[in-house]
């Protein structure tokens, strides 16, 4: 009672087959080997990138043009301002 035999997944398999018909079964596992695969190569292309990957550029220094904060002009008043009269 632990395991299936053979007849349970011929069963299995011919009630799949009448329930989404005999052209969708095969298309469906292809397009499932299809992932797998593409799975696999993405697996595979991030283990080689890091050491493909080409040294980062050494830092640029900063300079204090860089660094100074931008002066902000005055405050204009605008004509919403109630202490304008």
């Amino acid at each position: 009672m632990g395991s299936f035999s053979i007849w349970h997944w011929l069963l299995v398999a011919v009630v799949i087959i009448l329930l989404f018909g005999a052209k969708k079964v095969p298309s469906a596992m292809g397009d499932l080997a299809k992932g797998i695969k593409a799975f696999k190569r993405g697996l595979n292309d991030d283990s080689d990138a890091p050491a493909a990957a080409a040294p980062a550029p050494a830092p640029t220094p900063v300079t204090q043009a860089q660094t100074a904060a931008p002066t902000q002009p005055a405050a204009q008043p605008s004509a919403a301002d109630p202490k304008v009269s």
